[in-house]
């Protein structure tokens, strides 16, 4: 049996469980793959994680709080790891733990066009954000980043600056304040703060006025919750194009398991299954 996981604190949320477990029956692989959740706190992460490959785990997917834990864990890393400074996806082998980043490909993946040339504004500092600031300036967009804590903007844009990645990232990043992000004029938005899971009013606790998403716009809300987001409404009430965050999901979970299988998932059998839809409608 080769087994897989989400790890997370809190995790009963994560759609991880369903999608994985219906792409890989999908695959003809639901007699010899599982996909579970774990609920792990972050004093036993590390401890956790070593564990795992001596139960059957081929690998696990990893969500907040522990993406920088996953990279720290690790033996080797992907590039996009070690740049972004933060893992979501961890394979287990002889060699060792391995990390990878497939947050940015997911992104990328999900996005209706490219991005090359386009400004985008990125609300947050924590490892989506980090994973969605390095994939948009490497893939030629110019970013700028806001964080209700300014100096977490800084941070992030000052560390991804100097990561050594083939595409130079300084000239393409900027951290702004509230007011900046409200009147810059960006072609992409992505929320990657937690802000709108719960019945908060997004708009009064982002820079971001309603009044201004148009046509022109593409806004990606990487919450979900049990459905869509007041971003996404109001974006696609006022004709933007809108991704919500199961859409993300289903792209870095796939190229999740490409790596662990080796093989291409069917994505309309994992929309359907991250959206509670049966296999038969």
């Amino acid at each position: 049996m080769n087994r897989l996981a989400v790890l997370g604190h809190p995790v009963s949320h994560s759609r991880s469980p369903a999608m994985q477990t219906a792409a890989l029956d999908a695959l003809g692989l639901g007699s010899e793959w599982t996909y579970e959740a774990i609920d792990v706190e972050p004093d036993r992460f590390d401890a956790c994680v070593r564990e795992l490959p001596g139960e059957e785990f081929a690998g696990v997917n990893v969500t907040i709080p522990h993406k920088e834990a996953a990279l720290a864990v690790a033996d080797q890393a992907s590039r996009a790891a070690q740049e972004i400074g933060a893992a979501n996806t961890l394979s287990f082998a002889a060699g060792g733990i391995r990390a990878e980043n497939t947050d940015a490909t997911g992104l990328l993946a999900s996005l209706p066009g490219p991005v090359e040339g386009r400004t985008a504004l990125v609300l947050g500092a924590g490892g989506s954000a980090r994973a969605a600031v390095w994939a948009l300036a490497g893939a030629g967009a110019s970013v700028s980043v806001w964080n209700r804590t300014g100096t977490r903007a800084d941070d992030l844009v000052r560390d991804l600056a100097v990561a050594g990645r083939d595409t130079p990232a300084e000239g393409l990043l900027a951290p702004v304040s509230g007011d900046q992000a409200r009147a810059g004029s960006y072609e992409l938005i992505v929320n990657c703060t937690a802000i709108g899971m719960g019945d908060e009013d997004p708009f009064e606790h982002l820079p971001l006025d309603p009044e201004r998403l148009d046509a022109e716009i593409v806004l990606v809300d990487l919450v979900y919750a049990g459905s869509e987001s007041r971003l996404v409404t109001e974006a696609r009430s006022r004709s933007a194009k809108a991704v919500d965050g199961l859409e993300v999901l289903v792209r870095q979970g796939a190229e999740s398991l490409r790596i662990w299988t080796g093989m291409e998932p069917d994505l309309d059998v994992m929309r359907d299954a991250a959206r509670g839809k049966s296999p038969d409608g």
